[in-house]
Parts: C-alpha cells; sequence; structure tokens
C-alpha cells in the first residue's frame, strides 16, 4: 500500500462480510463501507469537490468518521478535523484558517454553524448527518440513487504518497492551535506502526472511546483497518458502558487516557464484569502516575502499553513486558518511563544550544519520523521553528537513561523556575499521587516576589476521602527536595482537560492570576 485508500479497496473486496464498524448496535462491513465511501466520493466530485479540497468535519464518534476518512483518501481530498467541544469563536478560528469547501457536521451543531456561515466564504456546501436545515445538505441523501459497484466509479485523480491527507489542530495549550499537515504517505505510516506496535490481526476487536477528531483515537481506529479487525466505538466515555463493551464484545484492544483508567478502578461494579478477552490496554495522552499504573495492573494483569507521541510526529513505545512491578532496580524504575523510539522514529535529547545531552542528563526531545507532519497549515514561520534539519522540536523536558528509555520530565513551557533551580512539575505531581488519597492533580508555578515562581498544586480529593493542604505538604517532603514542596494546595471538583486528556495548564494559571 502507499496512501491509506487502499485500505478500505482491499478490505472491501477480499473481505466484504467481514465487520468493520460497530456502533451503537449496527455493525458496518468492510463490503458497505466500502459502497458508501465510493457512493459519497461520487456525490462530492459531482458537486465540485476536488484534489486537495478540505473537508472538514464536526461531529462526535460516529459511523460517518470512517465513511468520510476513506472518501477523503480515495479522493485526495483532506480530512480537516474540528474539536466539537470548542467555543463557537474557536471553532470559526479553525474553519476560517483551514479553509475548507465542505463542512460535514452533526444535528446538533446546526445551530452554532449557522451563526458562523457568514465568517465562512470558503465553504460552498453544508451537509448535515441527522436532520438537516434548509440551508444544508442531508447526508444520507447524497448517497441516494447512485451505484456503488464495479470500477467505472473510481477516483479520476490518483491520490500520490506525498498529497496532503489530514490537517489536524493541535490542542492550543500554549496558544491559538495550528494546523498539523499529514501526507498520506505519513499517515499510513502512522497506521501501519501502530497496528504492528499493538499486534493487530484480522480478529483483533479494539474499543475507541477517545474522540476521532484527535489523532490518538484516528491513529489506533485506522491501524485496526490497517489489520483488516474491528473498531467497536463509542461515543462518549461512561466507565460502566466500557466495562460491559468489553465484556459483551469481547475486546481484545483498548486505548484510555490515564483520568479514564482511574475512573475505570473507581467503579463500583468493576469486579463483576469479565475483561479477560483484552490483549493489550493502551494508555496514551498524558503521563499515568506510577502508582495508578501499578492499580491497573493489579485488576487487568501484564497488558499495558504507553504511546508516547504528538500530533505532529509519533514518539515511544513501552511494551507490556517492559512494564516490570519486581525485579533489577533499573528495570522496575523504567516504569516511570515512556519507552524507547518505535520502529520508524529517531530519537534525540539536546541541551539549550542544541547539543546532545549524555544519558540522564534533561533536555529538550526532539523527534525525526516518517510519520511525522509536513508542517502547520499556513504559518511558515511556527514550522521553521519547531523543525530543523529534519527534527521535530516537541517543546518537551526529557532524559535517556543508558538503553534509550525516555524519561519525560515535563513540558518546556510549564517547567518552573523558582530561586533559579529548575523544578520539574511531573516529579512533583508524582510525588503527590502517592499519597493515595488524590483523584488527580496538577503542579504549575505562580508568581511571587522573592522567587520569582513557587510550586502551587491544584488537586482533586478521592470521593470520602479527607486530606488538608497541610497534609499533602508535608507527605511531599519525606518524596522529593524540601525546595520542590508545593508551597500552597488548591482543592477543586475537576481539573479542565483537553479531550485528549491533557491538562489545560495555561487555564489553571490564568485562573489563579485571576483571583
Amino acid at each position: 500500500m502507499k496512501t491509506c485508500g487502499e485500505i478500505i479497496l482491499r478490505h472491501g473486496r477480499r473481505s466484504p462480510d467481514r465487520v468493520a464498524v460497530v456502533f451503537e448496535g449496527r455493525r458496518t462491513t468492510y463490503g458497505e463501507l466500502l459502497s458508501r465511501s465510493k457512493r459519497l466520493s461520487q456525490s462530492l466530485r459531482q458537486r465540485g469537490v476536488g484534489a486537495q479540497d478540505r473537508v472538514a468535519v464536526l461531529a462526535m464518534n460516529c459511523n460517518e468518521w470512517f465513511e468520510l476518512g476513506f472518501v477523503c483518501h480515495l479522493n485526495a481530498f483532506v480530512m480537516a478535523t474540528v474539536n466539537f467541544r470548542l467555543a463557537p469563536p474557536e471553532i470559526a478560528y479553525i474553519l476560517k484558517d483551514s479553509a475548507p469547501k465542505v463542512l460535514i457536521f452533526e444535528q446538533q451543531y446546526a445551530e452554532t454553524v449557522a451563526a458562523l456561515r457568514e465568517q465562512l466564504p470558503s465553504i460552498e456546501h453544508y451537509i448535515c448527518i441527522g436532520k438537516a436545515p434548509d440551508w444544508a445538505l442531508d447526508y444520507e441523501g447524497l448517497l441516494e440513487g447512485l451505484p456503488a459497484s464495479g470500477r467505472e466509479d473510481e477516483p479520476p485523480v490518483e491520490p500520490q504518497s506525498s498529497d496532503l491527507a489530514l490537517l489536524i489542530y493541535t490542542s492550543g495549550t500554549t496558544g491559538r492551535p495550528k494546523g498539523v499537515m499529514k501526507t498520506q504517505a505519513a499517515t499510513l505510516a502512522s497506521f501501519k506502526v501502530n497496528a504492528y506496535n499493538l499486534g493487530l490481526r484480522p480478529d483483533s476487536r479494539i474499543l475507541i472511546i477517545m474522540p476521532m477528531f484527535h489523532v490518538g483515537a484516528m491513529s489506533e481506529a485506522n491501524a485496526m483497518m490497517y489489520a483488516g479487525g474491528t473498531v467497536v466505538l463509542q461515543r462518549k466515555f461512561e466507565p460502566i458502558e466500557v466495562l460491559r463493551t468489553i465484556e459483551s464484545e469481547r475486546i481484545t484492544h483498548v486505548h484510555m487516557a490515564p483520568t479514564m483508567v482511574q475512573a475505570l478502578l473507581d467503579e463500583p461494579s468493576i469486579q463483576s464484569h469479565d475483561t479477560s478477552s483484552l490483549r493489550i490496554f493502551n494508555y496514551a495522552a498524558a503521563p499515568m502516575p506510577v502508582s495508578l499504573l501499578k492499580q491497573a495492573i493489579d485488576r487487568f494483569g501484564p497488558i499495558f502499553m504507553d504511546i508516547y507521541g504528538s500530533t505532529e510526529a509519533p514518539g515511544t513505545i513501552l511494551f507490556p513486558h517492559q512494564h516490570v512491578l519486581d525485579g533489577d532496580p533499573e528495570q522496575v524504575k523504567r516504569l516511570g518511563s515512556v519507552g524507547q523510539s518505535n520502529a520508524i522514529t529517531d530519537l534525540r535529547i539536546v541541551d539549550d544550544g542544541g547539543k546532545p545531552c549524555a544519558p540522564g542528563i534533561a533536555g529538550e526531545i526532539l523527534v525525526r519520523s516518517e510519520a511525522a507532519m509536513a508542517g502547520y497549515w499556513n504559518d511558515s514561520v511556527a514550522t521553521q521553528q519547531a523543525v530543523r534539519n529534519g527534527w521535530f522540536h516537541t517543546g518537551d523536558i526529557g532524559y535517556l537513561d543508558d538503553q534509550d528509555y525516555l524519561f519525560l520530565v515535563d513540558r518546556k513551557k510549564d517547567m518552573i523556575i523558582s530561586g533559579g533551580e529548575n523544578i520539574y512539575c511531573r516529579e512533583v505531581e508524582e510525588a503527590l499521587m502517592e499519597h493515595g488519597g488524590l483523584q488527580d492533580v496538577a503542579v504549575i508555578g505562580i508568581p511571587d516576589s522573592y522567587w520569582g515562581e513557587v510550586v502551587h498544586a491544584v488537586a482533586v480529593a478521592k470521593a470520602g476521602v479527607s486530606v488538608t493542604e497541610a497534609d499533602l505538604i508535608a507527605f511531599v517532603g519525606t518524596r522529593i527536595a524540601r525546595y520542590k514542596r508545593p508551597k500552597s494546595v488548591e482543592f477543586v471538583a475537576e481539573l479542565p482537560r483537553l479531550p485528549s486528556g491533557k491538562v489545560m495548564k495555561h487555564v489553571l494559571r490564568d485562573r489563579y492570576k485571576s483571583k
């Protein structure tokens, strides 16, 4: 295979009766998925959508994500994903920046889209999944009356490996979202390496809960498509439904953020559900506290896998056999790492001057991979800042040990400098989570007239557990150096998080400054 569209062409013809997607009781075979993708392709081409035109998608998890993905891949359209959790001005910014010719949206967002239409001159066709307003086309109606057999309906333009396939906007944790451009070659490479790393086969069944507009869910779902297995898709995360689905659908692979893992372990009925079908439990999107990881392994077994990467580029993987709970101290320590670089990725750690760091010395993490982005859309300055000499500068701080296991330390922009000392938030967060009384925690630096910055913790206590600021500060003092201890602790009901699971620390800092 050289382009992503070949995935559905191959499985749709060779295994037309195999189930590709399970969603809300509906089972779609590879043959049906190919047929619907072809018909939608014809309909869009008839309306003047051509190679490298952007097709934007604003939807929660649904069957249509797979059809739209393959429609874009088959026709060399560019799929531009939109985070449905964004506020209208943020949605407008992404749609104006990506300038799509088509916007496909779910019925529930019709009012939001209607209010933005005057700001979106590039959009020629609005297509609604569900009951369409009078100014939009009906999604299902586009497929009616169009044949999808034989080869006469193939796209007139054959996609090339160098064509853009995806335009995915970053989380925007440090500023406005940037559109990450992925070529067909890079996108297919990410599908392949994920299929390999996860050990996917035609009889595998993966549960996807993370939103499909996010690179993690999209990559893993399509890795399963690449392998010819089945994707079981859920619209949103509900712990009890996850457990029921794992049991009823005999799920072999699952992908969750660490916060979801904690919620799953806290589900009262967890012991009554059969999860023995699971072969791989992949956690990603954010670091998992070692204390939580040990609890999870105790419940589900030695099946955990960590994948570290970003929208811009893949990174590392820590396989289940590398999750060592007892044994050599160095092996046990690596439980807190994010593993070694995957088969198509090179890593480098450099200091502020760009010189390589020795093992054990923290610096910025640089990544080079065939699955890396082609650059940022409409932002050559940001591209030049991020990609230098073929290496993507992640903005993450970490170090490699003598066997090239990568240990994440912090985001470069989140690192706290207090009294001239560098303090890495993750180290403090790990120490706080060892207390056992916290559900969640984030550490930030806040202004201080004497120290410049001091450590501040924002914590979510476990239900029914009484824990105080003094308790936590005293406890952490037994785990890390005195200067790293939080000077203050703020208790909240929940932390603001992105759909990927990452804490929006800029929101915490802004909230604190406004007090």
